[in-house]
Parts: C-alpha cells; structure tokens; sequence
C-alpha cells in the first residue's frame, strides 16, 4: 500500500531509506503490520501509515527507516554537546538526520526535528556515506563522532551504520537525545557507542505529555542507559514557569543522586525560541539556585551553562573531596585542564569518573 501522509519532502525522505533492524528495532505482526521498538513509543504501525515519528514508516508490512543523508552537519566543541567529563578541549564531528518522536515548542533545533510536521521547518537532505562523514571527521581531527540535531533514537540503523564505520578508526562515539528510548535499541546501539547525553526536560508528567512524551518512559531511559554502561551526562533546560521550581528541580537532583551522585547535570539557560516566546530568559540566579539544590541532594559535578562567565565556579570541574579545580572553563573553552590524560585530583588524588583519554583507542 501508498504510504499515507505523503508530501513532496517526505517523498524525497522516502527514497532514502532501508529495512530497519528486524528482530532488534522492530517486529513483524499480521496484517502486515509492524511494531517499531526504536523509541518507548513503540508505535504499533499498519501498512501505509508511519510511526509518531514521520521518519519511520510500514510499506507492506516492512519497516522502513532513514539512512544515506545528513540533514545537519558540524564540528565543533563537545563541551557544547555538552559533555564536561569526556575529551575535554576536543572537538565532535555532530550529524543529524530529519525527524523526532517529541515536538516541543522551544526546541533549538526545530528545522531538523520538526522537519516533517512543521512546514516551515524544510531542511533538504544531504546524500553522504558512513566513510565519507568519517573522512570529514579525520580532516577536521575531532575526537569523536556524535549524532543530534534529531532524535538519534528513532534513526539508529543509521547512527550504527556510521559509528561501525568510525569505531575502527579511533573515533569515541555518542548520542545526543532526548532518552525516550526501549532496552532494545539501546542494546542495539550499545556495541557501537560510548557517550550518551540525555535531555531530562521536566520531572512532571504533564509537562512531559505536552511534549509528546511520558516521564515515566524517560526515567527508564535514563536508568537504563546508566546500568547498561554508557558514559552518561544529563542536560536540564530551565524554563521560567515551565519546571524551575524548587521541589521540581530538587526532585531530579534528589533522582540523579539515587541513581548515582557521580552523573554530571548541566542546568542550562533558556532562551526564547521556536513557538515559545513568552517565558523570560532563565538568568544566572536561577541557574546557581538549580546548582544549589544538586549539590543539596548529593550531586558531585553540576555545571551551569549558555551564560559564558556569570555563573562562577559552576562552569569549573572541581574534586568533591577537597574542592581543587581540576578544569576551568569559560564557556565552551577550557582554560585550564588537569585531567586528560590522568583522571584523578592532582590534590587529594581522588579519581575523577570520565573519558580522561585524548583520544578513543589511547
């Protein structure tokens, strides 16, 4: 059957497309219809019609999925990823396809994700290899190779495809998402990738259903990619009477710390952007009072960031244990760096938890 929903851009995606992973990212049921395990979702999609996604989709009874293009395409400093504890200095070879299973209205990269439900959000595809996009990442002599822009979840046959490809050439590999994701495509990723980011947008139910997600399916993400070894980092976007309140923001700290007190948690600064244009800019206050609370629940490494220089030492990696600074930062740039290559406290001697290695095979 015609896929349903079809549109001059869509129909240009669809040319660009393969199998998914049968019997790791989906399954085959009668009907000819299927069900996609790619994100927690898991859309059960009948012949003609796509998954929540729009990237993802059945043609008679056989998943189709992204691969072959870019629709973002960057290198530039992993602290923006941002990964604090991971080949501080370096730069990340970042790619995205089009598409997400969540459509929030203050997404900074709402011309990829959105691509498929907003019109205004056209973004033409480019075609590209897994070894060309390596090559890239070799000539711009970045440490490792990321994927975002999207939701790298709902594309991961791709991301494997090029994370195969960079792997045996010394590259680290990460993800960028938003952690809406099931055990299976996280076991299925896990061989091929090293770092993985998770934006943990809200700790309410109801603002995660405004998103189009379940807060219950990100925290399974987000412990499950904890136990299943992933060098993890988390992201918290603070939005003005959106989820800055004390007990929120107390509650993912408290959360964080149960999990382990060793993850980083970045409490980053809102701006305004895409359709929400209301709340006010989060201001450096807000963001040392979100630190604060981390550090009340027991959070070892919290970081305040897109307000370069008026957040103090919560730009800074510091030892728990006797408060040496280890790494200053101002931004994105590292001033001072006294962990690559060593990983511990140079005054106490501690060990620091991180990729310290200036590169993935040294």
């Amino acid at each position: 059957m015609p896929v349903k929903e079809a549109t001059p851009f869509s129909l240009a995606l669809d040319r660009r497309v393969e199998e998914g992973a049968l019997g790791g990212l989906y399954e085959k049921l009668p009907d000819d219809q299927v069900r996609c395990y790619a994100c927690a979702h898991r859309c059960l999609i009948k012949d003609g019609l796509r998954g929540i996604c729009k990237v993802r989709y059945n043609r008679g009874g056989t998943l189709m999925v992204p691969r072959g293009y870019v629709g973002a395409l960057q290198c530039d400093p992993i602290e923006k990823k941002p990964f604090f504890h991971a080949f501080p200095g370096t730069d990340a070879l970042t790619f995205g396809m089009l598409g997400c299973d969540l459509h929030c209205s203050y997404c900074q990269n709402w011309v990829t994700s959105q691509a498929l439900r907003d019109p205004g959000a056209l973004t033409e595809p480019m075609d590209v290899t897994p070894g060309q996009l390596v090559d890239i990442a070799t000539a711009q002599r970045a440490s490792v190779v990321a994927t975002s822009y999207n939701e790298p979840l709902i594309t991961s046959e791709w991301a494997v495809e090029v994370f195969k490809e960079a792997r045996p050439r010394d590259f680290a590999t990460a993800y960028i998402s938003n952690g809406n994701a099931t055990k299976e495509v996280l076991e299925y990723i896990r061989p091929f990738t090293d770092l993985y980011k998770i934006d943990l947008k809200s700790f309410r139910d109801k603002n995660y259903r405004s998103l189009g997600g379940k807060l219950d399916n990100i925290v399974n993400g987000i412990q499950m990619v904890h136990e299943l070894g992933f060098w993890l980092e988390i992201v918290t976007l603070i939005i003005p009477g959106f989820n800055d309140s004390d007990e929120e923001l107390g509650d993912i700290a408290r959360f964080l710390a149960d999990l382990s007190p060793s993850i980083p948690w970045h409490v980053t600064a809102f701006h305004k952007d895409y359709k929400m244009q209301d709340p006010d800019n989060t201001t450096p206050e807000t963001l040392m009072r979100a630190a604060r609370l981390g550090e009340a629940a027991g959070l070892e490494y919290i970081y305040a960031g897109n307000l370069p220089g008026r957040v103090g030492r919560y730009e800074d990696t510091r030892c728990p244990r006797c408060e040496t600074t280890l790494i200053r930062r101002i931004g994105y740039r590292i001033l001072e760096d006294h962990l690559t290559g060593v990983g511990h406290c140079y005054g106490c001697g501690g060990q620091i938890p991180g990729v310290w290695r200036t590169g993935a095979s040294s």
